[in-house]
């Protein structure tokens, strides 16, 4: 538990970091440029789990002083301290225990306004910032449903088609400025399309923060408000398949060749592949 919070610890620094639990994602990419994507299943935002809260809330507790040993000038020997030596070691004491708290709400204070930045406004201590982030993703085209199921976790289906003229990420949050992609497009002008998931995999290698959770919820899956990872990426294309790191290859499917890839906690390298979708 000690290693899951001090990992936590980091992972909150990038406050927005957003991980895929359970799901189902399909893209289709046709030789014209037009796709489709979709993802069905969950999302965990680990600024809003219970890890998240407990590192947040944790505090010196109550303290208690305790009378240090005195000892003899000459001798060295242990002695039974004065009245006067206690008195001043629990204003030396509390003296210190009133600094160290300051510098801990200070601290406090700047990484709360450092996080509730990179939520895009959206403050975790607050009691809405689940409902809030979910209306954020409603308002987005495409999130056709968006459940909040508690402890920073959120059912959702998303679905969208497009032209790809230009390059596609998902998900894409308003005002988040960080967020590890799950499925990313990126179209290059020699006509072929790169598709990478960097978060549909346990080291992910592109996110040190993402490698750290992974690693994590490897160890202790699904327990103290960390995800399971475990899904199918399935990619149809009637384009060429130029390369790809699916166990099994293309295979034949109706519209063209079909790649899948399932992953899991154990799932070491990321989906990756090249389609050249026109001459």
């Amino acid at each position: 538990m000690r290693r899951l919070g001090a990992m936590l610890a980091v992972l909150l620094l990038g406050a927005c970091m957003l991980l895929p639990g359970k799901f189902a994602s399909d893209l289709v990419l046709r030789r014209d440029g037009t796709f489709s994507y979709a993802y069905k299943g969950e999302i965990h935002l680990l600024a809003l789990s219970k890890m998240a809260a407990e590192e947040r809330s944790k505090s010196q507790g109550n303290a208690a002083f305790e009378p240090s040993t005195c000892y003899g000038e000459q001798s060295g020997e242990e002695r039974e301290c004065s009245s006067e030596e206690i008195t001043e070691q629990k204003r030396q004491w509390e003296e210190g225990l009133a600094a160290s708290r300051a510098d801990a709400a200070e601290k406090k204070k700047s990484e709360e306004a450092m996080m509730k930045s990179m939520l895009g406004g959206i403050d975790p201590s607050d009691p809405r910032a689940a409902q809030e982030f979910a209306e954020r993703l409603r308002r987005q085209r495409g999130w056709k449903s968006v459940i909040d199921k508690g402890d920073g976790r959120f059912e959702v289906e998303y679905a969208i088609t497009g032209k790809l003229d230009h390059d596609f990420t998902f998900p894409t949050i308003e005002k988040f400025p960080m967020i590890t992609p799950f499925v990313s497009l990126i179209r290059r002008s020699d006509g072929t399309v790169r598709i990478d998931a960097p978060a549909f995999s346990s080291s992910a290698t592109s996110s040190p923060m993402m490698g750290m959770a992974a690693a994590s919820a490897s160890e202790k899956s699904g327990a103290d408000g960390m995800p399971t990872l475990d899904g199918v990426l399935t990619l149809i294309t009637d384009g060429e398949i130029l390369a790809n790191n699916t166990d099994e290859g293309p295979v034949a499917a109706p519209g063209g060749r079909k790649l899948e890839w399932k992953v899991n906690a154990r799932t070491a390298a990321a989906p990756t592949a090249l389609v050249r979708i026109t001459p």
